[in-house]
């Protein structure tokens, strides 16, 4: 026993706290800190123990590694005159075994304790580290209601099983207690089965542990006290744990499952991990959480839950204020819609199931109609797969980062995008795989696929394909029932296997729409007239209806169902952009509410930082002045009307004009008119002056569908993207003196980037015909492949000289920038870009940079999005 005023080297000793096993325990005054500490000493007799002493290091090393607030901190390690000894943080309070006291724990508390052991745990399994001893002595409870778990005397390392974990893992200096077999350690009553018969242990058996500590908490008894050791021991081993649901006390349905399984006999049929458990442990959370709130302050668990309630009910006040205000005025604007026939709405219940700050690409139910999947990129990191439940403000990671998912079989068998990447704005393909939900590594099935959903027997995929420049909707793959000269998106099989939902987008890059079917005799039925913008498509468990949301004008995207003789009908309108993402067996909606932005940053060489010159909600640069001080650029969203709107603006972020209705517009070489298109049927190329002067529309001939403008150096004539009706794209040339386009290119050809034209006038950047950069002669003739450039090479502009490309290669919110000779294809590093905010990009599309490279401009799109379960009356 050390006396008050002892020295340990820095530490000055002032009160004992304790004894147990593996030392005595001591009050203590840190000297340099300033500081209260606890010092847990070894005695010299034995230090001399080499077990001892090595399982004393252990535990100080093992917590020592671990910064978690659940986690009794370690701050120090030491010897003085023959003792070792660990300085920790001073803990106020009492263990859990001492709350307990052969009494039970309100359920509330249980799981508030639970939980935050859990966290701690779960942190050490992070870090290949398993406790081994848990039992209520080890948790402790300060007093303001925080847990901190104790004594990793017998913790164990585990090997990582990957090559990132290892590179993460603790340091080789911290040497593991290396137990064999045969060898019992632990607190009989406390023991996992395995740690019983001396067997090998891993991260399951603390599962096991907790088990044992849950059930005393709830029950006020230990599930296998026997008589003497050797009965409990193999109670452990033989006997279930005695029933809890005849107690007098009312215990949640939910707990005693998860105490069941978290005291299976077997490892393998246990929780599998800590953060498992804890996500089945926080929907019972939720069930429970309705009880007087007392008048002393919450918990810091409880505050958190406390302010994600009231958020969720301002939410739900602000979404049932939207609808009863806004109803009448739905119902006419939607009967107005010609063909549509759209009926009235009612009030729906919305739950809120994501809380980050980031955005939601996709989301599915999974097979058992409660457990929801949904790939997101939170807080700038790159997207990865996430799974929660309603009952839960939480989500776990699937361990599948840089994957989108596509579409989850009933048996259970996840559609993944990996790789992806946009073509052209909205349009983003990918490698598919296939990957089981139950865990594992994905397979790679095949490569460019946009979407993919599985038939409802789980046996066959109807897959988007990007081929020959052409969209393919084909099921089973191979087998193709639609093609488009636009693009595809969200096919969905319908109940019944017999057809296939999808929405036809007719022009590349935009999101304008109809909502179509398809049968297996690939007979095509259009169920909408074109909506402005639609997005997200679904059926009902029925299969005699279609849910989808979409807007007549701008992006606030409501949610409608259309039957299979096109009769539509609202469901929710609300003030803002909806995106449905599947509907459940019992006809619950899952959707985003996103709030999307375009805009481009401006970078130039005068400047140090890039400016934003984004002027309304979808700003999408086109054009650069040669002498960088005015840029072009189309407003295509709510702020730009039905027909979208181009605008000039200074580079100096003087306001922007508006020049009339269009997209995609080019400055001619003399700087007097901006060549765009208007995009409503029958779509038309037209000339806006930048001055005084009225517009002029030009001669169409064969062409139904205008995209991606261009002018030749010598002001006279054009380029575009564009296709008849029912074919591909593909390049023309048109005179502006002498009338109709005349077709330079093959079908399946577009324009690679927004200044695709050599300066000798002879020469267009393109995409060709199977997805390669290539340049075509504007004469027409053999194209040449660019074979040094991949698919995430993206041509910007020609040189002043004729010389080189340059090329862009975009990885998240910044862009690197090549210059390749055109001679050799050799690629030389020009310049690297950064977006100054990524939090929120969805993507950084492409840049805009004059000739000589002293300007760019980088368009990006970003978003935030919260995931809801919505309940609305059919």
């Amino acid at each position: 026993m050390l006396l008050a005023g002892t020295k340990l080297g820095p530490y000055e000793i002032l009160a004992p706290l304790g004894a147990g096993g593996m030392g005595e325990v001591y009050r203590a005054f840190d000297a340099r800190l300033g500081r209260e500490v606890a010092i847990k000493i070894l005695p010299a007799e034995y230090s001399e123990n080499t077990d001892r002493l090595r399982r004393f290091e252990q535990e100080a090393r093992a917590a020592g590694m671990l910064n978690h607030p659940n986690i009794m901190a370690i701050y120090d390690i030491g010897t003085h005159n023959g003792c070792t000894y660990v300085v920790s943080e001073l803990l106020e309070g009492e263990t859990l075994r001492a709350r307990l006291a052969g009494t039970t724990l309100p359920v509330r508390k249980t799981i508030d304790f639970a939980l935050q052991v859990i966290s701690g745990i779960a942190a050490a399994h992070d870090k290949g580290i398993v406790h081994r001893d848990l039992k209520p002595e080890n948790i402790f409870i300060t007093r303001d209601g925080r847990v901190k778990i104790l004594d990793f005397g017998l913790a164990k390392l585990i090997p990582s099983h990957t090559e990132d974990e290892k590179a993460t893992s603790l340091p080789t200096a911290t040497t593991p207690v290396q137990t064999e077999s045969g060898i019992v350690l632990g607190t009989v009553g406390y023991m996992s089965p395995e740690q019983v018969r001396g067997k090998t242990t891993d991260h399951r058996s603390d599962v096991f542990s907790f088990g044992t500590i849950l059930f005393e908490m709830v029950s006020g008894r230990r599930p296998f006290e026997r008589d003497s050791a050797v009965e409990t021991m193999n109670a452990i081993l033989k006997e279930d744990p005695p029933e809890l649901s005849d107690t007098t006390r009312t215990i949640p349905t939910e707990l005693l499952r998860i105490i069941r399984h978290c005291l299976e006999k077997s490892a393998e049929e246990r929780f599998q991990s800590f953060r498992d458990l804890a996500f089945h442990l926080q929907s019972v959370s939720g069930a429970s959480s309705q009880t007087a709130i007392s008048s002393t302050a919450p918990s810091p668990l409880g505050r958190k839950h406390l302010k994600l309630g009231l958020s969720a009910f301002a939410v739900i006040v602000l979404f049932l204020l939207t609808f009863i205000l806004g109803k009448k005025m739905g119902v006419e604007e939607g009967q107005k819609a010609p063909g549509r026939n759209v009926s009235s709405i009612s009030t729906p219940k919305f739950h809120r199931l994501t809380f980050r700050r980031g955005s939601i690409r996709s989301a599915r139910f999974a097979p058992d109609g409660q457990t929801v999947l949904y790939s997101a990129a939170w807080e700038a990191n790159p997207a990865e797969v996430f799974a929660t439940i309603p009952q839960s403000p939480e989500s776990r990671s699937l361990g599948l980062p840089k994957f989108d998912i596509l579409s989850i079989s009933s048996t259970g068998q996840l559609a993944l995008s990996r790789d992806l990447h946009n073509t052209l704005g909205l349009e983003v393909i990918g490698t598919l795989a296939q990957a089981p939900f139950s865990g594992g590594s994905p397979r790679e099935l095949l490569e460019n696929v946009a979407s993919a959903d599985w038939s409802a027997d789980g046996a066959q995929l109807a897959v988007v394909r990007v081929m020959n420049g052409e969209y393919r909707l084909e099921f089973p793959v191979g087998n193709i029932l639609y093609k488009s000269g636009g693009w595809i998106s969200h096919p969905r099989i319908s109940p019944t296997g017999d057809r296939i939902a999808f929405i036809d987008h007719p022009v590349r890059g935009d999101d304008r729409g109809s909502v179509q079917i398809v049968d297996l005799k690939k007979t095509v039925t259009s169920l909408s007239g074109e909506w402005f913008s639609v997005e997200g498509l679904a059926w009902f468990p029925s299969g005699k209806e279609i849910g989808f949301t979409a807007s007549d004008v701008g992006s606030s995207n409501s949610l409608y169902a259309v039957d299979l003789e096109g009769k539509s009908r609202v469901i929710v309108r609300v003030a803002g952009r909806l995106t449905l993402q599947d509907i459940s067996r019992q006809t619950q909606f899952l959707m985003t509410r996103d709030e999307v932005r375009g805009g481009f940053y401006f970078f130039s060489s005068e400047e140090k930082e890039p400016r934003d010159l984004s002027w309304l909600d979808g700003s999408y640069v086109s054009d650069i002045s040669k002498d960088a001080k005015t840029v072009v650029f189309l407003e295509g969203w709510e702020g730009g009307g039905k027909n979208y709107g181009i605008y000039l603006r200074k580079s100096d972020g003087s306001p922007a004009v508006r020049l009339g209705d269009g997209a995609w517009g080019a400055l001619s070489p003399d700087e007097k008119l901006v060549l765009a298109v208007v995009l409503a049927p029958p779509s038309q190329l037209i000339l806006l002056p930048t001055g005084p002067g009225e517009p002029k529309k030009l001669p169409r001939g064969e062409v139904s569908i205008f995209q991606f403008v261009s002018w030749l150096p010598d002001g006279r004539r054009i380029l575009f993207a564009g296709s008849p009706p029912q074919k591909s794209l593909r390049l023309y040339r048109q005179d502006l003196a002498s009338g109709d386009p005349v077709a330079i290119t093959e079908e399946g050809v577009t324009l690679a980037n927004a200044n695709p034209v050599s300066p000798d006038g002879k020469w267009v950047t393109a995409v060709s015909s199977d997805e390669r950069v290539a340049v075509y002669p504007i004469e027409g003739g053999s194209p040449r492949i660019l074979s040094s450039l991949g698919p995430e090479d993206k041509p910007v502009r020609w040189s002043d000289d004729g010389k080189y490309l340059y090329i862009s290669r975009i990885r998240g919110a910044a862009a690197t920038l090549y210059r390749m000779d055109l001679k050799t294809e050799r690629l030389e590093l020009w310049k690297e870009i950064r977006l100054p905010d990524p939090i929120g990009i969805l993507a950084l599309h492409y840049l805009v940079m004059t000739a000589d490279g002293k300007a760019i401009a980088a368009q990006y799109l970003r978003g935030f999005s919260d995931l809801y379960l919505v309940d609305a009356p059919n």
